[in-house]
């Protein structure tokens, strides 16, 4: 009797052990950013949360789905340009679920899958520009690849809000390629703004004499303003250029005493 009795108690005890099981896997919790997916004999049920939430064991299952947004970076890429340069980019989505029945009912593994599908549309995308637009165009590259994405994933209940190409790298021998060229252009523009200035300076100097023109006594100040100007800065030999205008009386003055004694002579 008293074996029956302990064989009783301890039946009763498992029990209730059972029974409180259950009644603790019934209640599940869900936050505020996730839901729940319902699963009742393997069918879709509905999608529940957040809060406290009843799943029937042995009846339902559930599975989490966190409504979060996701930072997935790409790994680096290997891509071929379209003029033939090759470089490796990487780049991050940012991308979270909105519809939890399509991201599990849809597709297995909805991270893995959108970590896929990133890496070809990069490489995909990128392999239709030239190395000068992934340098300078990053912007419009960035939104093409995030329009691409968010189209493909709307079948499994994903949102891609945003993709940033990090890094574009170059091999050597086309970093110093690149440095050439952006030396010979910033010659070339010095040489095209030094030639500008040229030409603008002409202008001005051709107006200049045209005035100087209309005064002869004006060319002489400028004269004397120039040697005044060489004086100033105490140098012991001055070479200064003499207008022939000045010495145009001397000489004429220098030939006509030379031709006098010549005639007295012939007299």
């Amino acid at each position: 009797m008293q074996a029956l009795a302990y064989n009783t108690q301890l039946f009763f005890v498992a029990l209730i052990f059972l029974l409180v099981s259950l009644l603790i896997s019934t209640f599940k919790i869900l936050r505020e950013y996730e839901r729940g997916v319902i699963f009742m004999l393997g069918r879709f049920y509905r999608v529940k949360g957040p809060g406290l939430i009843i799943v029937i064991p042995l009846v339902q299952q559930m599975v989490r789905v966190d409504l979060r947004t996701v930072v997935m970076d790409v790994p680096t890429q290997d891509v071929i340009s379209r003029d033939n340069v090759s470089v490796q980019v990487n780049a991050v989505i940012y991308f979270r679920v909105i519809d939890a029945q399509k991201a599990i009912i849809n597709v297995e593994d909805f991270l893995q899958a959108t970590s896929q599908l990133a890496q070809t549309t990069l490489r995909s995308v990128l392999g239709q520009h030239e190395l000068d637009e992934m340098l300078a165009n990053r912007d419009m590259l960035n939104t093409d690849i995030q329009s691409i994405l968010d189209s493909r994933t709307d079948g499994w209940g994903i949102k891609v809000s945003n993709v940033e190409i990090k890094h574009v790298d170059l091999n050597e021998t086309m970093v110093r390629a690149i440095a050439r060229q952006a030396e010979a252009e910033r010659i070339r523009r010095a040489k095209v703004i030094h030639a500008s200035g040229e030409m603008e300076a002409s202008a001005k100097l051709v107006e200049a004499a045209q005035n100087l023109k209309k005064s002869p006594n004006a060319i002489l100040l400028r004269y004397l303003q120039t040697l005044t100007e060489i004086a100033g800065e105490k140098n012991s030999t001055i070479l200064f250029p003499l207008p022939m205008d000045l010495l145009k009386g001397v000489l004429n003055r220098v030939s006509d005493q030379e031709e006098t004694p010549a005639k007295k002579t012939e007299d």
